[in-house]
């Protein structure tokens, strides 16, 4: 399993006046996640940004199942869902490190584009950062 645990509190300001996380902040929690689970699996995103590759965001869902309030701690479960080398997907589980409970779960698909916008293969591009992906994906540590 390719899974890493990101955790953080619940801020007040991401509340609204049902006393409840907005729903946009579990987009940016995911994306909190995803950037956290490349560095800590060897692929950090500054990295690709700086061989000139960025990977636009082309899809996000998320379905909500209860309520994160501020002040709860919560555990963001993510892994890569898929990767063709041209496209990768990570999928989300937001879970409340107290109880357990899931809170909310979700996917973003990604691109892999040039500074022009242009579509780039990882492995034509940057090699060694596509080889690393792919260890991840086959379970390799």
């Amino acid at each position: 399993m390719n899974a890493i645990t990101y955790e953080r509190e619940v801020y007040y300001y991401e509340t609204d006046r049902m006393d409840c996380v907005h729903h946009s902040n579990y987009i940016r929690w995911f994306e909190e996640a995803r950037v956290h689970f490349m560095r800590e699996q060897g692929f950090p995103y500054d990295q690709l940004e700086y061989s000139g590759i960025l990977s636009p965001v082309l899809h996000a869902e998320a379905d909500y199942c209860s309520m994160c309030r501020f002040g709860d701690r919560i555990e963001v479960i993510v892994s890569i869902e898929s990767y063709t080398g041209t496209r990768i997907a990570f999928a989300y589980q937001v879970v409340d490190k107290g109880t357990g409970a899931l809170r909310c779960q979700g996917r973003t698909q990604h691109c892999f584009v040039n500074g022009a916008g242009r579509p780039v293969s990882l492995r034509k591009a940057n090699p060694s950062y596509d080889a690393r992906v792919r260890e991840i994906v086959q379970g390799g540590a």
